[in-house]
């Protein structure tokens, strides 16, 4: 471990009263298909200091069969500083990578950013400078979830409660300090390209993934508190499910690859799931195991009422479906990636 990748408490305090050079910065956002939401993300990045225009900003695209580039396209006339990279392999986990290896050489610090998301002021330039600050790895923020249409309202509501998320830290969290996961917004490029990045067969739970490596290779991640997001969450129960699935099968894999225990908010989407197909079967023969099924089917109804009340919104009464399939999603992906043989 080389003396550039840990810096000692003497250090730390010296990078606490010097501005980052935004010559060291490289942003990255990964799209695919974002031409909805693509335009506010990059003007929200380039809100504040003027710093902001010296940092190289590259959306590295998947091949998005919409207006995502176009849109880029246009908008480098107002930012020269903004870039497009092409993403062939279409993940995030690629694009990532693919961004690294062609960092200018002044680089030093990675910023990801997602287009689902509206960032505060100086965000870019926040997080490098968290991230030297605390001398840490990695820098990890929280995400507020804030809703448009109806079901996305609903989604923004309960997905940052134990019910949603499990009371993940970096899901609404108010707490600054170390962890061992949280969502992505920085890293030091030393770190990153020492343990080899991204695993690009992760299509989701990348991020997960490399923190687990992260944390065996000695590195260290941060969570900020006081830098945070808004993101909006998916808007219909068919993309939900097929975001969450995914989550479960990544994290399966996750477990599967290094040996990583469950925690308690991620086993109880397995309790409701293979407890209420449980009493379904069993009630075909003693029908009070109806209890399990209708018992969760219960909370979630009210959680519905609790979030409509909270919020006072009928919107909210859409809670429980999005709780529900949130859950019951991720405990399917998680089971049938669990069972299926070898690395997928």
């Amino acid at each position: 471990m080389t003396r550039d990748m840990i810096k000692t408490e003497d250090e730390r305090t010296a990078n606490a009263m010097t501005q980052v050079d935004p010559a060291v910065i490289l942003a990255v956002i990964p799209t695919l298909n974002e031409a909805r939401h693509i335009e506010t993300c990059i003007r929200s990045l380039m809100a504040g200091s003027p710093a902001l225009r010296a940092v190289p900003v590259v959306v590295a695209d998947g091949g998005s069969s919409d207006d995502t580039v176009a849109i880029v396209e246009r908008l480098k006339t107002e930012f020269p500083n903004l870039g497009v990279l092409h993403n062939p392999k279409r993940l995030q986990a690629a694009a990532l990578n693919l961004a690294a290896a062609g960092a200018p050489d002044a680089a030093t610090i990675l910023v990801r950013c997602d287009a689902h998301s509206i960032y505060p002021e100086n965000f870019i330039l926040d997080v490098a400078q968290s991230l030297v600050d605390n001398g840490a790895a990695s820098l990890v923020i929280p995400m507020d979830a804030a809703g448009e249409t109806c079901f996305e309202k609903a989604n923004a509501w309960i997905v940052d409660t134990p019910l949603g998320s499990g009371g993940a830290a970096h899901r609404g969290g108010k707490t600054s300090g170390w962890v061992d996961h949280g969502h992505h917004a920085g890293f030091d490029l030393a770190w990153y390209r020492r343990i080899g990045g991204y695993d690009e067969t992760f299509s989701h739970n990348e991020d997960a993934e490399y923190d687990v490596r992260l944390g065996k290779a000695g590195g260290r991640v941060y969570l900020d508190a006081g830098i945070r997001i808004q993101y909006i969450p998916r808007g219909d129960v068919r993309r939900l499910w097929k975001q969450y699935a995914a989550y479960g099968r990544g994290r399966a894999r996750n477990a599967k690859l290094h040996g990583t225990k469950l925690k308690l908010r991620q086993m109880a989407p397995i309790v409701a799931l293979l407890g209420s197909a449980a009493g379904c079967v069993i009630a075909l023969v003693f029908p009070p195991a109806l209890i399990l099924p209708l018992g969760y089917v219960a909370i979630l109804a009210l959680s519905s009422a609790h979030v409509a009340i909270k919020h006072n919104s009928t919107c909210g009464l859409l809670a429980g479906i999005v709780a529900g399939t949130m859950h019951l999603s991720w405990a399917w992906g998680f089971l049938g990636q669990a069972s299926a043989s070898g690395r997928q």
